[in-house]
């Protein structure tokens, strides 16, 4: 996966709260094994009409939101069943982080090992960033996860938590099988030097 130190990109706001796996990638679409084509399916229920055709009203079919790499969602974000399909499906588009208030737990450690930050922010940061969507949608915030910081356009600098050997991983482009290949000539010693 690809390392992520900043990001500086536009927002993609989805307002709504208890976002679950089925929505973010619909359960007929995990007969799939590997990454490839998950993009094309994400939201897919909410984007597209029955003959596959896009809904002109979803934000993910909007021109002016196309190539933004952060998506900003209501509180719970990722909830319900565990599927590795739903960071796979975010990231395939072009996502690099989410921001909500708070994620579902298996959601937010399998978005850490396939590359997505998800950054928690308070209530009032969140609803700030949503009214900077509606009145600059082409604003730009920028994300510094050796920092730990996302600057908004003001310059204002938010805080946002991540354990160390998640941070560690994102920032060298590992998951943890990576990392621990990354000792591997350490392990190797160790294992040479026992009778």
């Amino acid at each position: 996966m690809a390392e992520f130190t900043t990001l500086t990109s536009r927002i993609v706001p989805l307002p709504v709260e208890n976002i679950d796996t089925d929505q973010i990638i619909p359960a007929r679409y995990l007969k799939a094994t590997d990454k490839s084509g998950m993009g094309e399916a994400l939201f897919s229920d909410w984007r597209y009409n029955p003959d596959g055709s896009p809904k002109p009203d979803f934000v993910l079919n909007d021109p002016k939101y196309q190539g933004a790499q952060i998506l900003l969602a209501g509180d719970n974000f990722g909830c319900g069943s565990s599927r590795e399909h739903a960071p796979w499906a975010l990231t395939g588009y072009g996502f690099r982080a989410v921001i909500s208030t708070s994620f579902a737990d298996i959601f937010r450690n399998n978005s850490l090992k396939n590359g997505l930050l998800p950054i928690i922010v308070d209530e009032e940061t969140l609803q700030s960033l949503f009214d900077l969507t509606e009145e600059a949608p082409n604003a730009e915030i920028t994300l510094d996860l050796e920092a730990q910081t996302a600057t908004l356009p003001g310059g204002q600098e938010v805080a946002f938590p991540i354990d160390p050997f998640s941070r560690a991983c994102l920032l060298k482009g590992v998951d943890q099988l990576g990392y621990i290949m990354s000792f591997e000539d350490d392990i190797a010693a160790f294992e040479n030097s026992r009778p």
